[in-house]
């Protein structure tokens, strides 16, 4: 997605300050003080993510800056210096993304996460529920409008079969007054397979009932907003779910990813698989002579070789579970035939010797031995099988495959 904005603000200081914050946070800033040169920016075709928009400008002082750039299709935030609700009002029904008073640096400076929210957008799904074409259809324009995908369902039942074929949806928008299923039942029967961190809940509502935030809430919802709602608490509180599934989805990713590689840490891998009586295949697999490696080349070169080994590991076993396991070992879970896992295996093992690793003015060449195994036994036992071939492997000769 592009990340170039547009400013068009007549105020040099307010400007430059605008330009300061957006190129800080890594978007590519262009800016006019007039609709003048706006036109000569927009006339470019540049791809912008959004365009902010000063109100009153000097050749034009009654926002004629937000129709030009909505006919070039782009998303538009509006500054001004005073709040006027007829103003407001006026422009969003024009279809602006918001309105946001210049009288405090309090008030800009909720412009930069409203960016970066919509830069997020475009990696979330929703999925809207409602038995109502015309309620759906508004909800989906507003969504879209963010920069996120949107399909639809009629009924609760049908959000359920959408659900378990579609994994990309990240949060639901539904009602509750509807045929088959309705909203709180089926929030009930989701919770059952997502929590509140894999698939937000946003529950609406033109009920009277003064209980209906509460049972929206102990069914599992995330928030609930009233029907008749308000386009700007509608987009805060749609920003407010996916900022907080965002930071529980980045706190995750702390807690049960390796921060130099990349892959699963072994937290994650006894808390993913169940430490129940299954069959599968588990390999432990191990850098040798690692110690040489860091010896020879630094902690750096030695961590240009995990790097490069964990790529590989991605690239065979990518629909597989695959984790460093701690300092130089490794560990995958496959549920593949073992047969075609073995083979996998071997084909990485002789990547793994084939490939170079640059590293600084030298080069750094490393090999691997594997101990796998494949026996209906828990996970402690399968890994404890797995690393005694891994030394038998290593005590064998190193760079091979230990299976039986």
């Amino acid at each position: 997605m592009s990340k170039r904005i547009l400013i068009v603000e007549d105020s040099r200081a307010f400007r430059n300050y605008l330009h300061s914050l957006l190129s800080d946070a890594g978007y590519e800033v262009y800016t006019a003080e007039s609709i003048k040169e706006a036109e000569i920016i927009l006339a470019e075709k540049h791809d912008f993510l959004c365009a902010v928009l000063d109100y009153c400008l000097p050749d034009g002082q009654d926002g004629e800056i937000v129709d030009i750039v909505l006919k070039h299709n782009y998303k538009a935030i509006v500054l001004t210096a005073m709040f006027q609700e007829e103003i407001r009002e006026k422009v969003i029904a024009k279809g602006v993304l918001d309105y946001i008073l210049k009288d405090s640096m309090a008030s800009v400076s909720y412009l930069l996460p409203l960016v970066k929210r919509l830069t997020n957008n475009k990696e979330h799904k929703a999925l809207v529920v409602d038995d109502s074409m015309v309620v759906r259809k508004h909800i989906s324009q507003l969504l879209e409008d963010q920069y996120i995908t949107v399909i639809q369902a009629e009924d609760g039942q049908q959000a359920i079969d959408i659900l378990e074929k579609d994994s990309d949806v990240t949060f639901v928008i539904t009602d509750h007054d509807m045929p088959i299923k309705d909203g709180i039942s089926m929030i009930r029967e989701i919770r059952t397979k997502y929590d509140k961190n894999d698939l937000a809940i946003l529950g609406l509502s033109g009920s009277d009932d003064r209980t209906m935030t509460a049972r929206y809430l102990k069914a599992g919802a995330n928030d609930f907003l009233h029907k008749p709602f308000n386009q700007e608490e509608f987009f805060c509180r749609v920003h407010q779910i996916l900022d907080m599934k965002e930071a529980n989805s980045n706190l995750y990713r702390m807690a049960n990813q390796d921060a130099l590689t990349g892959l699963w840490n072994r937290r994650y891998l006894f808390h993913h698989l169940d430490n129940q009586v299954v069959q599968q295949n588990i390999a432990m697999l191990d850098i040798d002579f690692f110690k040489k490696v860091n010896d020879n080349y630094g902690h750096d070169g030695g961590d240009a070789a995990l790097i490069t080994l964990s790529h590989i590991l991605k690239i065979y076993f990518s629909d597989d579970v695959v984790v460093r396991f701690g300092g130089e070992e490794f560990c995958i879970q496959s549920n593949n035939p073992t047969d075609e896992f073995l083979t996998r295996l071997e084909h990485m093992r002789v990547r793994i010797e084939n490939t170079i690793i640059p590293h600084l003015e030298t080069e750094i060449s490393i090999t691997v031995s594997i101990g796998v195994s494949n026996i209906e036994a828990d996970l402690d036992s399968q890994i404890k099988l797995a690393d005694d071939r891994l030394y038998q492997a290593k005590e064998g000769g190193r760079n091979q495959i230990v299976s039986q």
